[in-house]
C-alpha cells in the first residue's frame, strides 16, 4: 500500500512538473531554457514511474487518475514539437556535426576495423589467390580477369538501379547498426566484412591493372557511401559499449542513452546514402571522364569532411530532434513510456 511520507516526497516532482506545464501555458515552449527541458524530460519518467506504482495500489486510484492528467499534458507538450517541418530537419543538420564530433572515437574505431581487415583482404588475395576465388565467385572473378567492369548493366537501368542501390545501401547501413544490439559483434562482423571485400576487390583489380576503371567508379559515390557505413558502424558499436559497459548508469538507462545517441549519429547517413545511390546509379557508371569522377568525388568529400569537422553547432541547438533521448543525452525529448497512457 502506498503511505503518506511515499506521496509527500514524491509529490514535489509532480508540482515541478505541473509548474513547468504552466510556464509552457502561458508562455509556450520556446520560453523554457536547454536546462528547463531536460528537467521536464527527467520529470516525465519520474511521474510516469510514480503513476505505475500508484496503479498497484487500489486505494490510491483518484491519485492515479490526476498523475494521468499531469502526464497527458506533459505528453502533449513533449511531442507537440515534433514536426516533420523543413525547418525541423534543417535544425537537425546544423546540430549533427557536433552530436558526430561527440561520438568521434567510435567513428575512429569504426574506420580503423575497416582499413584494417581491407589491407588484410588485399594481403591474402596477393599470397593466396584461391582466397579471392572463395570471396568473389568464380563468375566476378572471370569478368576481372577479362579487365571488364561488372556494372556495365547499371548504364542501361539507371533509374531503377538507382532505387535499389539506395534501398540496399540503406539495409546493409541498419543492418550494420542493429549488429549493436548483439553487444557489438555484429556490427564489428558486417564492418569487417565490408572491409574485408573491398580489400579483395582492391587487390585483384590492381592484378589485372583494373585500378583506375574501379577507383573512378568507386570515387563520386564512395565518398558519401563509405563514410556513411563507417558512421553507422560507429552508431552500432556505441550501441554495443553502452550495453556491455553501463557505468554509473542502471543497465536500461545506459541502453536507452545509447540507443538514442546511437540513432541520432545513424540518422545523418540518410541524406548521405541517397545521395550516394542517386550518384551510383546516373553518374559513378557513365562514361565520363575520368578525371571528373574522381573530381566530383574529391568535391562531396570535401563538403561532408567541412560540414562534420568543421561546420558550428547552432547556438541554440536544434528546436527538434526526432528521436527522443534521457538525460544524459544531447536531446532533451524523452521517448513516451509504457507506464503512461492517456485518454484517446
Amino acid at each position: 500500500m502506498i503511505s503518506n511520507s511515499w506521496i509527500e516526497k514524491r509529490s514535489i516532482y509532480w508540482e515541478q512538473l505541473a509548474g513547468l506545464l504552466n510556464s509552457v501555458d502561458a508562455r509556450g515552449v520556446a520560453s523554457l531554457s536547454h536546462g528547463e527541458l531536460r528537467e521536464l524530460a527527467f520529470l516525465y519518467r519520474q511521474v510516469a514511474a510514480d503513476l505505475s506504482a500508484l496503479r498497484r495500489d487500489d486505494t490510491a486510484r483518484s491519485r492515479a487518475q490526476q498523475l494521468n492528467a499531469l502526464l497527458s499534458r506533459a505528453h502533449a507538450v513533449i511531442y507537440s514539437g515534433r514536426k516533420n517541418s523543413v525547418r525541423a530537419i534543417v535544425d537537425f543538420l546544423r546540430a549533427y556535426p557536433a552530436h558526430f564530433r561527440k561520438l568521434l572515437p567510435f567513428v575512429v574505431a569504426s574506420l580503423l576495423l575497416f582499413l584494417g581487415t581491407a589491407l588484410f583482404g588485399a594481403l591474402l588475395t596477393v599470397a593466396r589467390p584461391a582466397f579471392m576465388r572463395a570471396m568473389l565467385g568464380p563468375q566476378m572473378v572471370d569478368t576481372i580477369e577479362q579487365q571488364k567492369m561488372w556494372t556495365e548493366s547499371v548504364n542501361s537501368m539507371a533509374p531503377q538501379a538507382s532505387s535499389f542501390i539506395t534501398t540496399n545501401n540503406l539495409g546493409v547501413t541498419f543492418a550494420t547498426f542493429a549488429g549493436g544490439i548483439l553487444g557489438g559483434l555484429g556490427t564489428v562482423y558486417l564492418i569487417a566484412m565490408n572491409g574485408l571485400n573491398l580489400g579483395v576487390v582492391g587487390a585483384a583489380c590492381a592484378q589485372h591493372h583494373m585500378s583506375v576503371k574501379l577507383w573512378s567508379f568507386v570515387a563520386p559515390h564512395g565518398s558519401l557511401e563509405l563514410p556513411a557505413i563507417l558512421i553507422a558502424g560507429a552508431a552500432g558499436l556505441r550501441l554495443g559499449y553502452g550495453l556491455l559497459f553501463p557505468g554509473y548508469y542502471t543497465r536500461r538507462h545506459s541502453i536507452a542513452v545509447a540507443g538514442s545517441e546511437s540513432l541520432h549519429l545513424l540518422a545523418g547517413t540518410i541524406p548521405m546514402l541517397m545521395i550516394a545511390g542517386t550518384f551510383e546509379g546516373f553518374f559513378s557508371p557513365s562514361h565520363v571522364p575520368v578525371a571528373l569522377k574522381f573530381s566530383v568525388g574529391g568535391v562531396m568529400f570535401f563538403l561532408l569532411i567541412s560540414w562534420l569537422f568543421y561546420a558550428k553547432r547552432a547556438q541554440n541547438g536544434p528546436k527538434s530532434s526526432p528521436f527522443p533521448s534521457l538525460p544524459g543525452s544531447d536531446s532533451a525529448l524523452p521517448s513516451s513510456s509504457p507506464a503512461a497512457s492517456f485518454p484517446a
